[in-house]
């Protein structure tokens, strides 16, 4: 079964719109999400297109969802779009107890896929230290690729919330960023000395000097034309730097943000804390880092503790 070969029931079909309409004005959500979410619902209608009798919104029910998710683990779909598909589903679902379509959730105790999750590259603070001493401040723009780096790796930001940043968004004088993240949500991140230094000095040493472009006039970061960075070339930066102070692992932007977080957590932070500076949804999320923590401590104890070290010699 393909799930896009039924009739859609129009009692489905209201449903599904009732529910993008939603995703559209109140969650606010980009077109690309909205659409997956939109594909997740027209397949589980479609499956549902194929019961008998055929069951109205109103009257779905957990074991409609467990032959639901027993089709899509039939189908040997990826571990990671069964898991995706699940998340829409329930969404959905609590979109119909939200607009009393039902009386209690059906997707409560359904389970997606168990994921393993990958734990991503991390760098040490001399690594990181490694790769900003590779910046030449003679050049240009090496104040402004310096004062890049130093944010991304103060306030864990994402390259396109870099990119975005706003004159309007500095708060310096408090030590403060406001930053524009996943679906245009707000969040305060705090900006420590050093990259507060080396920002304050690109706007007076080099963009103060520049011609931004109309629609670049009110973003932090411009190339040499005035115009807004590209995610590409802030990509492109950070390889050049890993590769000229000899880092062989697969560094890029995001590296700076999983490192942000590894040493906050690291440092005692609360996880919590931790996922309020990443804006993170969930604290699922930012659970990565306590077990990159854990990792770091097994090592440390591997590495120091006495009962590891290595027999003496006795000659």
């Amino acid at each position: 079964m393909t799930f896009d070969s039924a009739p859609l029931p129009a009692s489905w079909a209201s449903a599904q719109k009732s529910y993008i309409q939603f995703l559209k004005l109140e969650k606010g959500l980009s077109p690309h999400s909205v659409d997956a979410y939109r594909r997740d619902v027209l397949k589980l209608a479609n499956y549902i297109a194929s019961c008998q009798p055929v069951p109205s919104p109103s009257e779905l029910t957990a074991r409609h969802l467990e032959d639901f998710v027993h089709r899509l683990h039939a189908l040997e779909l990826a571990r990671t779009s069964q898991a995706r598909i699940v998340s829409g589903i329930k969404s959905f679902c609590q979109f119909l107890v939200l607009e009393q379509f039902l009386l209690h959730d059906p997707s409560a105790l359904i389970e997606a896929p168990i994921l393993t999750r990958k734990i991503p590259d991390v760098l040490t603070i001399e690594e990181i230290e490694a790769m900003l001493a590779e910046i030449d401040l003679s050049q240009p723009f090496g104040q402004r690729d310096r004062a890049m780096v130093e944010v991304l790796y103060a306030c864990g930001l994402r390259v396109s919330e870099l990119t975005g940043l706003r004159l309007a968004d500095l708060f310096l004088e408090i030590g403060f960023v406001k930053v524009i993240g996943k679906n245009n949500k707000e969040r305060i991140v705090p900006i420590g000395g050093e990259a507060t230094k080396h920002l304050e000095y690109y706007l007076t040493d080099i963009r103060q000097h520049q011609h931004p472009k109309k629609e670049a006039g009110h973003i932090v970061f411009l190339n040499h034309r005035g115009g807004r960075l590209s995610r590409v070339m802030v990509f492109m930066l950070i390889r050049s730097l890993a590769a000229k102070a000899g880092i062989h692992k697969t560094v890029s932007p995001h590296t700076f943000r999983h490192s942000f977080a590894t040493h906050l957590v690291e440092g005692g932070a609360d996880l919590r804390a931790v996922q309020e500076m990443l804006g993170h949804e969930s604290i699922t999320t930012t659970e990565i880092y306590s077990h990159l923590d854990m990792r770091y401590l097994r090592e440390t104890i591997l590495q120091f503790h006495p009962a590891n070290r290595p027999p003496s010699s006795t000659g």
